[in-house]
């Protein structure tokens, strides 16, 4: 397991590339919630989401360690991060995307100057390629989620939350593959194990649910959640173990209740986060956090939505 230790090594690394984004609040929001309520504003993050801060880090160190190639398996956030820090460090990215991936996203990344290869339709078919395309340029893979160094990077985010708010008593985190709450229950736990952490996933991606359920790492079939940036099939093998022993509990949330907190997001607050962000809030805003916590800080994990397709996002 990653240690404290390691993401304060991270957060040495790559500080002079990330933002230490705000934390914003809201008067409505908390008088919806009866809490006083920190929106730790990841989606005002370089390229659009955290996961530049696990990105960095890994990318950092394989440069170190003499890479010239950086490829990936993804066509959103993970993509578009990966292709900024191979732009940064210098050296050659290759992202590996699905045929059917939006224009949008496959437009991102290429602007941060990585070249994009597509490959099939699943991960499974994308992760396997990228493999090779490190494996035979001499090059290094990066994963999403499922390793050290990632993991460590996106637990920066909870170190910075315990300096913006020292008095928070709960924060609350989307769960995809696990990486960011992962990390943030690594930098939380061990730096204040008093404050709680609270995962939400969607209920048609539970895969992080059934696998505690089940006290076992539990695959599920493909989901059409509009959160598509949690649209994983299983938390990672690097990542359970860690949400299985810090974890303090676990929301599911709608799809309609995913849509009322992204269309309060954008109307109340004036923000522009994307579905996978918003289901922090959506656990908030849906009365599904029971106890009565006076300071909760809820991760708003991203914000790259594309925009000639929001009226999909949106309650009917």
């Amino acid at each position: 397991m990653i240690t404290l230790r390691d993401v304060e090594a991270a957060r040495e690394e790559i500080y002079k590339v990330i933002h230490e984004t705000p934390v914003l609040t809201s008067t409505l929001l908390n008088e919806q919630c009866g809490s006083q309520i920190y929106l730790k504003s990841e989606h005002l993050q370089k390229t659009g989401s955290f996961k530049i801060r696990g990105a960095a880090n890994k990318v950092r160190h394989a440069v170190k360690d003499g890479a010239t190639l950086i490829t990936a398996a993804s066509s959103g956030n993970h993509g578009q991060a990966v292709a900024y820090m191979a732009r940064e460090t210098g050296v050659r990215a290759v992202i590996a995307v699905p045929e059917d991936a939006s224009a949008a996203k496959v437009a991102a990344i290429r602007a941060y100057g990585a070249e994009v290869e597509f490959c099939g339709l699943t991960s499974a078919e994308r992760i396997p390629r990228a493999r090779d395309l490190a494996e035979t340029g001499a090059g290094i893979y990066v994963p999403p989620y499922d390793d050290p160094l990632i993991m460590a990077g996106q637990g920066t985010c909870g170190l910075e939350l315990l300096e913006q708010v020292p008095d928070v008593e709960v924060i609350v985190v989307p769960v995809g593959g696990g990486g960011l709450i992962s990390g943030i229950l690594t930098a939380i736990k061990e730096s204040n194990p008093r404050v709680k952490v609270i995962g939400v996933e969607p209920q048609l991606a539970n895969d992080t649910y059934l696998s505690l359920q089940n006290k076992e790492i539990t695959p599920i079939s493909g989901t059409d959640t509009i959160a598509d940036g949690l649209r994983t099939s299983q938390p990672g093998d690097l990542t359970f173990p860690i949400v299985q022993k810090y974890l303090d509990d676990l929301i599911l949330v709608t799809e309609d209740e995913i849509r009322e907190a992204l269309q309060f997001l954008m109307e109340r607050s004036k923000q522009l986060v994307e579905p996978s962000g918003a289901v922090s809030v959506a656990a908030l805003l849906s009365g599904k956090l029971k106890a009565p916590y006076q300071n909760v800080a809820a991760v708003l994990s991203g914000g790259n939505l594309d925009l000639r397709s929001i009226t999909t996002y949106l309650p009917s």
